[in-house]
């Protein structure tokens, strides 16, 4: 296989990724208005962990302490991002959920990299959040104010568990080969959510046909995203991997609109397009330098 034909399989792996992802979120949301976004997130990653379990079969033994660590860290960012990033689209739009969520991997590339035009790229993305957070959707009463609260605050939390995420992840892959430190990090941030799970238990009991709605969701927003993404950073440079991924709010608005009717306004779109620019910007800048870029996960 010549480099060029690998490459263009790593990109078609990260498109995939993407689309993977906003299609198992676009899914959960239904599922969340009926258990809630704490018990979606466990069991999520959960049956995710389960399933890679089986697939990679973790040489547990074979681990030093330093090695469990960094996978334990890895489980704790990896569950709180999700978990976080669940709250927020229970109660916000999914393309703007995962806009503000950007702002971690966009600030920790910032901050890398030390550019005085990489920071005020990232002022220029803060701008376009603070705009998001104050304009309604077109669904919004004009008696309504702006964007829930609650859910721009996880959406924010989430951005912080992100930048968390990608350094821990870095941390992982440089010292523990293979797919299987991302199955017990699914376990680990999976336990992590159910005391926060323990109590919408009784829901799911009710309704054990969404189990099936689940498993659809661990297998499009866990096991099949973060493999294709682990297969992908091995055939692509950071820089090319993270201006892809940064195309996530995009297609999070497309699924948004096709799956779940969440319109976005006039205002919104420009703003979200702020963003994006700001992260591509970003990424290419750091084209000559090695470190972390806004969309370089090592999951």
């Amino acid at each position: 296989m010549n480099r060029n034909s690998g490459q263009g399989r790593a990109v078609a792996m990260v498109l995939g990724s993407c689309t993977s992802l906003q299609i198992g979120a676009a899914i959960a949301v239904p599922v969340m208005g009926e258990v809630g976004s704490w018990l979606t997130t466990a069991v999520r990653l959960l049956l995710a962990s389960a399933i890679l379990v089986v697939l990679t079969r973790p040489p547990l033994r074979a681990w030093s302490r330093g090695q469990w660590r960094r996978v334990v860290l890895y489980g704790i960012a990896l569950g709180g991002m999700n978990g976080t990033f669940y709250a927020a689209i229970d109660r916000i739009p999914l393309a703007i959920a995962v806009t503000i969520e950007f702002l971690g991997p966009l600030v920790l590339a910032a901050v890398l990299s030390r550019r005085a035009r990489d920071i005020a790229w990232v002022l220029v993305a803060a701008a376009a959040v603070a705009v998001l957070g104050f304009s309604k959707s077109p669904e919004t009463s004009a008696s309504d104010g702006g964007l829930d609260p609650v859910g721009v605050l996880f959406a924010f939390i989430s951005a912080g568990f992100w930048a968390a995420y990608i350094l821990a992840g870095k941390s992982v892959a440089a010292e523990v080969k293979g797919q299987a430190p991302l199955a017990i990090a699914m376990l680990v941030g999976g336990s992590l959510m159910v005391p926060l799970a323990a109590p919408s238990v009784g829901r799911l009991a009710d309704q054990p046909v969404l189990l099936l709605s689940l498993v659809g969701v661990a297998l499009l927003s866990s096991v099949i995203p973060y493999s294709l993404e682990l297969a992908a950073l091995r055939r692509l440079p950071a820089r090319v991997f993270g201006v892809l991924l940064s195309l996530e709010p995009v297609v999070a608005g497309i699924f948004g609109w096709l799956l779940l009717g969440q319109h976005l306004s006039i205002v919104q779109i420009p703003a979200m397009v702020a963003v994006l620019a700001a992260s591509v910007a970003t990424t290419l800048s750091g084209s000559s330098k090695e470190g972390v870029g806004p969309g370089d996960p090592a999951t």
